[in-house]
């Protein structure tokens, strides 16, 4: 017994503290753990009956940055007073930063308790023990540094080569020579591509996912473990996200895509990892390094949809749209505060668009859905119209492109499944077959194998029926959709998402403002190409709605209120194809309502002007002939007629029915004979612009 381990010591317990840095260290490096452990045996060699083993840190860095509940633990031993020493390999296990060890060696000192390693026995109270127990943990501190500061820097110079080797994700693989390739299967390839081809079209990365959860497209996956083989599974949605976000598929070697953060809680320092970091703040980022699947320029396009998809996590920028009614969403911003205009939908229904500014200071404008979004659909469809019919060839190729798509999939699918259909065979002809336990297993696996490839190849089959059953459209029916564009755009069975995204490939975003004097929306649009186009659009006045009667319509009810009755003016609306604001035909009942909500005269027939007048059928029945003839009198400008309104009833004078002219042309239709050769003969100045 030494002097400085006295009887007193002895009588207490001893500790014996066990830590390692790290899991990997736990896993692979047993001998220094089985040197902690030996302590135990000789601090009963010392003289200590009661000895124990604190060995809750395994595994856990003594920096100082994580919780040590084993180090908490011998720290809340120490200052009951009932431990007379504690035993360590050496102080880098105790501790690695100069706060906890110093705190230790205080608290040593506090109560009387020695620190024994296999080198000596230091008591803090002592002045030169102390001395030297703060030299080494001041040494354990900075050789922790220095470490930590060569490993780092090496793996930096190394990464900034492209040559440090980190795990990559599926469908690449590091070669012999250390450079990255793509995976040599090319059902993995064929995965990944279709995945970034679906993007690209659909525009949405939860979209894909529901594709492929449609469609039954399984992807490869990769576990942990440290085995390359890909496991082919039905994908989730972060499956989707993590190849559309990772640059390495854009042929780019990114290192330092995440770092760790320190913060104090309690008191105490607390690090944390994992924290993802902007791509352009990498430690190291190197373009065109690898062979990849998209292009650097296409990744960039598919991070920024990403960000306009992600709703609501800025009013400042624009989003996309994601399927509603309205047709801006995500693209009005108000010109007054800045503030992107989010959607309302108002109604029972909830089919009335409103949009109003996001500013959560102060709401700057409110304007209704309907009228801007003709107004820019109408700008839409004329800067669309000159390229429709290439943009529809276009479509008919990718509509080919999509359903080959699913083909080719399942192909590779099928071939991998014929592959491991074959090893089985080969390892079921292998076996013994006396080892009638082995062989029955492999016998299963063979015919799971089979039924596999049965079942595939009745998809595959399924799909291909289904890809001819479905027409591919005619350049001439292409033609007609191009020449028919509005009537497709307004149609309510198009898509909304479709023109949503038509919108946001075009248009960048659409300044919004209210002219308060002109009673005007104020819509400046910034198109893609960096152009900018304003147009205004009338607001409703107080008491107005969507609903009310077109002004063109009205205008029409009141020319010819005066000289027509109102079943006139009613057949003649319904025959322009001009419908109430409600959207229904025309009736007398509603042109009177009209007249009378708009002050309009009605017709009252003057006994003056009886019969001197006459309509189509009233000038057929005095003259002896059908209605058709004189429709084609009128059409050879023979018999002269007037309309107030196109599509108004013909009004004819009785008097132009008794010219030569008309009597010699009736003759001749009676005969039927043609009036095309005498028509130029005719005398017929001054006839047909009579009033």
């Amino acid at each position: 017994m030494t002097s400085k381990l006295t009887t007193e010591h002895l009588q207490r317990r001893a500790l014996v503290y066990v830590r390692q840095s790290t899991p990997a260290q736990v896993l692979h490096h047993q001998e220094s753990k089985l040197r902690q452990y030996k302590l135990a045996d000789y601090a009963r060699q010392q003289g200590f009956t009661e000895v124990e083993t604190i060995d809750d840190d395994l595994g856990r860095s003594g920096s100082g940055l994580v919780q040590r509940p084993g180090f908490q633990r011998l720290v809340a031993e120490v200052c009951a007073g009932t431990v007379g020493a504690v035993f360590c390999l050496e102080a880098s296990r105790l501790a690695r930063n100069g706060r906890d060890w110093h705190h230790l060696i205080d608290l040593c000192a506090l109560v009387g308790s020695l620190l024994i390693d296999p080198e000596g026995i230091y008591d803090p109270r002592l002045g030169n023990d102390r001395l030297l127990l703060g030299l080494r943990g001041s040494m354990s501190e900075f050789e922790l540094n220095v470490l930590r500061q060569r490993s780092l820097e090496a793996i930096r110079q190394k990464a900034q080569r492209g040559e440090y080797q980190f795990r990559l994700p599926v469908g690449f693989c590091w070669s012999e020579d250390g450079s990255i390739e793509l995976d040599p299967d090319l059902r993995v390839q064929n995965a990944i591509r279709l995945v970034l081809e679906k993007f690209a079209e659909l525009g949405s990365a939860r979209q894909v996912f529901l594709w492929c959860r449609v469609e039954n497209i399984t992807l490869p996956s990769i576990g942990y473990r440290g085995d390359r083989k890909p496991q082919w599974v039905i994908p989730q949605k972060h499956t989707i996200l993590s190849i559309i976000k990772n640059p390495c598929y854009a042929g780019t070697y990114a290192y330092g895509k995440t770092e760790s953060r320190t913060v104090l809680h309690n008191g105490r320092a607390h690090k944390s990892e994992g924290h993802k970091k902007a791509l352009k703040d990498c430690t190291v980022l190197l373009h065109d390094h690898h062979p990849g699947y998209i292009s650097w320029n296409d990744f960039e396009r598919n991070q920024e949809l990403l960000a306009r998809n992600a709703h609501m996590n800025s009013r400042m920028s624009a989003q996309s749209g994601r399927g509603g009614k309205s047709l801006l969403a995500g693209k009005l911003r108000c010109r007054r505060c800045g503030h992107m205009l989010g959607v309302r939908y108002l109604g029972a229904e909830r089919r009335v668009v409103r949009y109003q500014c996001l500013n959560e200071m102060k709401q700057c404008i409110t304007v209704s859905g309907r009228l801007p979004e003709q107004a820019v659909s109408a700008e839409i469809l004329q800067v669309v119209q000159p390229h429709a019919i290439d943009a529809a060839l276009q479509a008919n190729e990718q509509l080919q492109q999509q359903q080959s798509g699913r083909i080719r999939a399942l192909e590779m699918e099928l071939e991998q499944a014929k592959y491991e259909a074959r090893l089985a065979c080969r390892r079921y002809e292998a076996v013994d077959p006396d080892n009638r336990l082995v062989a029955s297993e492999l016998e299963n696996r063979w015919n799971a194998a089979l039924m596999h490839v049965r079942r595939l190849e009745d998809d595959l089959d399924k799909a291909k029926n289904q890809s001819t059953a479905v027409p591919t459209a005619e350049r001439d029916q292409l033609l007609w959709l191009a020449d028919n564009l509005a009537v497709i755009w307004h149609a309510p069975s198009t898509d909304s998402r479709i023109r949503q995204r038509i919108v946001d490939i075009l248009i960048h975003e659409i300044v919004t403002d209210v002219d308060e004097e002109m009673n005007e929306v104020v819509l400046v649009i910034h198109w893609t190409g960096g152009r900018h186009s304003e147009i205004r659009v009338p607001r409703h006045k107080s008491g107005q709605n969507s609903r009310q009667t077109p002004l063109h319509a009205i205008d029409i009810i009141r020319q010819m209120s005066a000289s027509y009755p109102d079943i006139e003016i009613a057949l003649t609306l319904n025959r322009l194809r001009i419908r109430t604001g409600t959207g229904e035909t025309w009736n007398e009942a509603r042109i009177r309502s009209v007249r009378s909500y708009h002050n309009i005269p009605c017709f009252h027939a003057d006994e003056s002007m009886q019969g001197t007048v006459l309509n189509q059928d009233a000038a057929a029945k005095k003259l002896g002939v059908s209605a058709t003839l004189i429709r084609r009198l009128i059409e050879f400008k023979v018999l002269p007629a007037t309309q107030i309104v196109p599509g108004a009833p013909w009004r004819i004078q009785a008097a132009d029915l008794s010219c030569a002219s008309v009597v010699q042309a009736v003759q001749k239709l009676r005969k039927r004979q043609s009036l095309e050769r005498d028509v130029d003969t005719l005398p017929l100045a001054g006839l047909f612009e009579r009033e």
